[in-house]
């Protein structure tokens, strides 16, 4: 008889139902891969009686109490999906003291708590595994963890919020207004009702924290990584970075400084002609460079029910080939020991900058921007400057933009802060990544 794997879900949602779905469409070929068959023997919702699911299941495996599933004695394998941090976090641990192997797809959890958990799994020798967490169907977890096990990261930057790719590529593509987009992201379902933690760069925060953790050996406060939101983004801005030669992106970026580690989440302009400038939609992708295999680049759908889906059942087989390969013996996948490497703080690192400024147009206007800059040690690369905004008349104000070489972030934000005194609008920053 075909050996079975016990599966508890915690969550029956968008990803859970994914989970179902796919352990059925695939059961034969999973089961063959394996030589064991994958059965969900529970599943943990917060309404038992709800009447309508995303996949039809038997009610018999439903359950409210996520303590009681977790420890069941026929589990092996708990995934969970249920998100937030809290009951997440209590579920997990108490599945890790049960012996259970944990499969999760809740960044959030990992990037605050993932130090306590991963501790915990090491003692009571059980996995942990979360390729969902990250880039939904696209496996860089593994590739950072197994692919590149051999080589040392030195620095990566990505787009690994789908959300804020998808307003950014058609606020690019029409010259809409970033409300309009979000409006309509809504509606198709890319953005949340409460799109915050999107827009503002706070998932992004916690997706890069994990990869800090992967790629850098290091534990992440995700809260104090410096992020800047899209929705200060104008059409405006798109416009003049496609006349320099840029698009505008949602970027995540880590670099390991030899000790100090880089991390920062925001909107930047980066090359047209850069690979990640067609990453299109709510697609992500991730561009690293490793000290032996030097730039590589993992692109695809980071998020949706089945993508996301497609990783936790990818996991949950991997974890059954540790179990099978080393059965009664010591199968846990052992997680790397985290240092707490300093941050690089934000005022020294070093970029290219487009500063949008919005003055009167009068006589020396323009000569005290660049004195200003100039005196802060801040270089000029390119000025442009516009004629008086739409609407505003003649003597109206008008957008005088420059393009910086690369300079101190510290000594950029003094210089803006004395320029708040020229301007009649708060000053757009975007940094600006390698040559047009």
């Amino acid at each position: 008889m075909t050996k079975e794997l016990g599966i508890a879900l915690l969550g029956l949602g968008n990803v859970g139902a994914g989970v179902v779905k796919l352990l059925e469409d695939n059961a034969a070929a999973i089961t063959a891969r394996l030589g064991a068959r994958p059965v969900v023997r529970a599943i943990a919702v917060a309404t038992a009686g709800k009447k309508k699911r995303l996949v039809e299941v038997d009610p018999a495996l439903l359950s409210t109490d996520l303590a009681s599933t977790v420890a069941r004695a026929d589990v092996d394998i708990v995934c969970e999906l249920i998100g937030g941090e809290q009951e997440a976090r209590v579920a997990v641990l108490q599945a890790i003291a049960a012996g259970k192997h944990v499969v999760t797809a809740n960044k959030a959890l990992l990037a605050t708590h993932g130090e306590e958990i991963f501790a915990a799994a090491e003692a009571r020798g059980v996995d942990v595994y979360y390729e969902a967490a990250v880039c939904g169907g696209i496996p860089v977890i593994r590739v950072l963890r197994e692919g590149l096990a051999s080589d040392r990261v030195e620095w990566f930057y990505g787009i690994v919020n789908g959300t804020s790719n998808y307003i950014l590529s058609e606020m690019a593509a029409h010259g809409r207004a970033f409300a309009d987009v979000l409006k309509e992201a809504q509606q198709l379902g890319y953005a949340e009702a409460d799109p915050t933690l999107d827009v503002s760069g706070g998932d992004a925060a916690h997706k890069l924290a994990i990869l800090a953790m992967l790629c850098f050996g290091t534990t992440v406060d995700a809260a104090a990584i410096p992020k800047d939101g899209i929705d200060a983004l104008d059409p405006i801005d798109f416009r003049y970075a496609a006349q320099f030669g840029f698009v505008i992106k949602p970027i995540v970026l880590g670099r390991d400084h030899g000790g100090r580690i880089e991390l920062r989440v925001h909107p930047a302009m980066i090359p047209d002609h850069w690979m990640l400038a067609d990453v299109p939609g709510a697609k992500n992708a991730l561009y690293v460079h490793s000290y032996a295999l030097g730039p590589s680049m993992y692109y695809g759908a980071g998020a949706g029910m089945m993508p996301t889906a497609m990783s936790v059942v990818s996991d949950v087989i991997e974890i059954a080939r540790n179990i099978a390969a080393n059965a009664g013996g010591d199968r846990v996948q052992r997680h790397r020991s985290l240092e707490r490497k300093p941050a690089l703080p934000v005022a020294d690192v070093r970029s290219r900058y487009y500063l949008r400024f919005s003055v009167e147009d009068r006589p020396g206007v323009l000569g005290r921007l660049t004195t200003v800059l100039g005196e802060h040690q801040v270089s000029i690369r390119q000025v442009v400057q516009d004629v008086p905004d739409a609407g505003a008349g003649e003597s109206g104000p008008v957008s005088v933009v420059v393009l910086t070489h690369e300079a101190r972030e510290g000594d950029v934000r003094a210089a803006i802060d004395v320029i708040a005194k020229s301007v009649v609008a708060p000053t757009r920053v975007i940094r600006v990544m390698g040559p047009p």
